[in-house]
């Protein structure tokens, strides 16, 4: 007889626990997408320098590039844009380099990006180049160097 009791508590527990996983899931899984993924176009200048063009809409973070100054692609390569909103298991490569970590828990997430000799993050509140923390400003363009200097950066014109 106590067994039936204990077996009624569980299924009981149990079609609660489906219950409110079913009612809730829907605005947690909105929650954690609302904000869009990371926007990366891989590509090339006029004058065959490489560039990262960044966005987050959602975010207003628009138009944000970043310049490998001294490198050069040939004239065959695509600009490529990529999204980061699935996760991957990393590494893997990505035009000028190997993404070398990604979390996309709650978009749009971190992303890190080893290219060519520098270490660019992505994330939400700052954008983060070989350590070193850059607010994020549109329509701004950051150029890198090769030797690991400190990157310049130039505003809106």
């Amino acid at each position: 007889m106590k067994s039936e009791g204990t077996l009624k508590h569980f299924v009981v527990a149990l079609l609660l626990a489906v219950g409110c996983y079913a009612l809730f899931y829907p605005s947690i899984e909105h929650r954690r997408t609302r904000k869009g993924p990371w926007e990366v176009a891989f590509a090339r200048t006029n004058a065959d320098v490489p560039l990262l063009i960044i966005d987050q809409p959602k975010l207003a973070i628009t138009n944000v590039q970043v310049m490998f100054a001294d490198r050069l692609v040939g004239t065959g390569f695509t600009n490529t844009h990529k999204t980061f909103g699935e996760p991957k298991p990393v590494p893997f490569p990505v035009p000028f380099g190997t993404c070398v970590f990604m979390d996309t828990t709650f978009l749009p997430g971190t992303v890190t990006f080893q290219l060519f000799d520098h270490e660019i993050e992505l994330i939400p509140r700052v954008l983060v180049i070989d350590r070193q923390e850059h607010p994020w400003v549109s329509n701004s363009t950051i150029t890198l160097h090769p030797i690991r200097n400190s990157p310049t950066r130039s505003g809106p014109r």
